[in-house]
């Protein structure tokens, strides 16, 4: 299982073919991709139009549809945010943060293009796709 964050998503419904969207692309099995609900609620509010929100929902329900947040990755994201300040580093996106951690929590690796995943990778074990 791979979570896809919406940094790819993005790139990928605009046709723009960056490293991550090709890997996104090459995945043979589509159970093999998870989205996340808060990913699924970061790339449908940027859509142009009701219509184009529809077909990307429609395109992003094929693959496993995931809530990310409950009362244990809520209190763990917390944590890790207390960690990465500990270090000297802030994590500028809550979404981000808990995307993350429920990547480490449920040993996801994440495909991603967001610096913000960095200091998770580097510091907390995030594994990246």
């Amino acid at each position: 299982m791979i979570l896809v964050d919406s940094s790819v998503w993005i790139s990928h419904f605009s046709n723009v073919l960056h490293d991550e969207v090709i890997r996104l692309r090459n995945v043979e099995r589509a159970y093999d991709i998870v989205v996340g609900d808060l990913i699924l609620m970061e790339v449908l509010r940027g859509a142009r139009s009701d219509i184009d929100a529809a077909r990307m929902e429609s395109r992003l329900r094929l693959f496993r549809v995931q809530q990310l947040v409950n009362p244990h990755v809520a209190i763990t994201a917390a944590r890790n945010y207390r960690v990465l300040r500990a270090l000297g580093i802030t994590p500028r996106s809550t979404i981000d943060l808990l995307i993350g951690t429920y990547c480490i929590e449920n040993g996801y690796p994440l495909l991603q293009r967001d610096r913000d995943f960095t200091a998770m990778q580097q510091h907390l074990g995030l594994q990246l796709a």
